[in-house]
């Protein structure tokens, strides 16, 4: 299997220019960050800061269970900005420290994933392209989402980082 490693490092730095702006955002328009931190898009869906620190769980989370490398555990208290920025670091320095090698045959494991009260199972490919990488990107979407429907400048090109 081929790391997903280089991908999701490249979204999380995207994520990590996208909340540089929000946070610009604020300052200039003399908004306080707990009101992005605590929106949402619907009533039944998650605040913007706990849509980054999912967004990093998968990306760690599908690093280390695809690989066979203990999962780090963050704990979920990010109340500032730089709270957010520093998960997005630890992410990215977790799952630069795993070798490529460590995904040979990946696509062949079993992975286990504990979602709420349920225990899900997965071939590792599957697991990669059909849970991990959307549930990343679909976290990743929201977060985006909160902010633009806040008025932050952001463009399809904040999104994608530039590519």
């Amino acid at each position: 299997m081929q790391t997903p490693v280089p991908a999701l490092t490249h979204s999380l730095k995207a994520l990590s220019a996208i909340i540089a702006k929000a946070e610009a955002h604020c300052t200039a328009k003399k908004i306080n960050p707990a009101v992005l931190f605590g929106d949402r898009l619907y009533p039944d869906m998650l605040p913007f800061n706990v849509q980054v620190q999912i967004a990093c769980d998968h990306a760690k989370g599908a690093a280390a269970r695809l690989s066979g490398t203990e999962n780090p555990k963050f704990e979920d208290n990010a109340a500032s900005f730089a709270d957010l920025q520093d998960r997005i670091a630890r992410t990215i320095a977790f799952i630069g420290t795993v070798p490529e090698s460590a995904f040979e045959g990946a696509e062949n494991r079993t992975v286990e994933v504990k979602a709420g009260p349920r225990e899900l199972s997965f071939p590792g490919q599957f697991y990669l392209s059909s849970y991990a990488i959307p549930n990343f990107y679909f976290h990743m979407a929201t977060a985006y989402n909160i902010l633009r429907h806040n008025g932050v400048e952001l463009g399809k090109v904040d999104f994608i980082g530039g590519a």
